[in-house]
């Protein structure tokens, strides 16, 4: 064999080695990998669209979260796709940066001229093609092993230019069982370094998941030599806990998206996962290494950027998460912050709990509030001024001005600073 071919021959066996020892070493460490697609999934969803200078803010923001991988693009879509990746490329240095590929050489191709400057540890391509038979007969029109010599064709091709080659069969969770393991026994054998589980449509139950990461585990006989990814789709409002029964099944990956925004009703979202396990280590037991601390900010930069408002009771970042109007609820809260919170907001990095005043407080909320003004108000001026706001008009904002005017000349200034 003439020297440079065997010297090539030597150079792939010692990635091969070197690859598959970084897999072993993540799925004997029982972490949890999350791998972001905020910015490719997310921005599907309609009126999201990110210009490439507001893709890297948020890249940047992922970075310091702790994301494991960033679904960074779809590069052969458009050129815009492109130069938004290549903006990431050398500026985003921890996470691995991926470009979506369909099972196609040329989507391939333009993958590696985006992501062309990143270190070959650091760059890798996500393959996707249609496997159920919805998707084989009427959007590919192709037979089982048609669609077979697809996937193992395309992923030797991408091997040879990436190290790190993701595979998912679109639409699994509506594919024969039997298939789904033969295709993902092929695509491992062609060079996948990470199989992926899509619930395309977000069909599932937590039950139903569990079964599919179950089967997949036992059943496809080359799984120890790759990474399982998980990713679904919020139609039914699982999506969350789909990922989380999975990751209770062994997933090595999940992938999610900022404040959960994507296709339809959205993929599962990153914050609310990573909190779940951040509080249920007893439960899970498994590593995560988000900085829950940069959540609450990162989920407000999304928003701003994509144009995308949230719910005012979105959990973790919306405006009321901390915020009460309740009586007894702030009664409590004066007492001991802990009686009516989940997790203190200091743990996401939000502002602080809101004692909001309105028909439903009670006298503790509004004395506590006369007390931070400065009016020195007795138990029946804090009564009158109580009576006051139970009785406002609906709509009537509760501002300090409006409870100066309330406490009127009963409450005197007590002095202090």
């Amino acid at each position: 064999m003439p020297l440079p071919r065997l010297f090539r021959r030597v150079q792939r066996q010692v990635k091969g080695v070197v690859k598959q020892a970084i897999i072993n070493h993540h799925r004997k460490s029982g972490a949890v990998l999350f791998s972001d697609t905020t910015l490719r999934d997310g921005e599907q969803m309609p009126g999201a669209t990110l210009e490439p200078e507001d893709k890297l803010r948020i890249a940047l923001a992922l970075e310091e979260a702790g994301v494991h991988s960033l679904d960074a693009g779809f590069a052969a879509s458009s050129p815009s796709e492109i130069e938004a990746i290549r903006q990431m490329v050398g500026k985003v240095k921890k996470p691995v940066l991926t470009s979506l590929c369909r099972t196609v050489k040329s989507d391939v191709d333009a993958a590696y001229e985006a992501l062309a400057g990143n270190p070959s540890h650091k760059r890798g391509v996500s393959l996707f093609v249609g496997t159920s038979p919805l998707h084989r007969q009427y959007k590919l029109q192709k037979s089982e092993a048609e669609i077979l010599s697809i996937i193992t064709d395309t992923i030797h091709y991408a091997a040879e230019k990436f190290d790190i080659v993701a595979f998912s069969p679109e639409d699994a969770s509506r594919t024969e069982l039997s298939y789904l393991t033969e295709v993902y026994r092929e695509a491992i054998d062609a060079g996948a370094t990470t199989i992926g589980f899509p619930d395309t449509v977000g069909i599932l139950t937590p039950e139903k998941a569990r079964h599919f990461i179950r089967h997949i585990q036992d059943n496809v006989p080359n799984i120890g030599k790759v990474l399982l990814a998980v990713h679904y789709h919020n139609d039914l409002g699982l999506a969350v806990a789909n990922t989380l029964a999975s990751i209770d099944e062994g997933a090595n990956v999940v992938q999610c998206t900022i404040n959960g925004i994507g296709e339809r009703a959205g993929n599962a979202c990153l914050e609310e996962v990573a909190m779940a396990l951040a509080l249920h280590q007893d439960q899970y037991g498994r590593e995560a290494k988000i900085d829950t601390t940069k959540l609450y900010a990162l989920s407000h930069l999304v928003s701003e950027l994509t144009g995308i408002r949230m719910a005012p009771n979105k959990p973790i970042g919306g405006r009321t998460i901390f915020a009460t109007e309740a009586g007894i609820h702030q009664d409590g809260l004066l007492k001991n912050i802990d009686t009516y919170l989940p997790f203190r907001p200091e743990m996401v990095g939000a502002p602080g709990v809101e004692l909001v005043l309105g028909r439903h407080s009670g006298r503790r909320a509004v004395a506590h509030r006369l007390e931070q003004l400065n009016l020195n108000c007795t138990d029946e001026q804090v009564q009158l001024v109580l009576d006051g706001i139970k009785h406002v008009p609906k709509g009537t904002i509760i501002d300090d001005g409006l409870l100066r005017q309330l406490a009127g000349t009963n409450g005197r200034s007590s002095g202090k600073p």
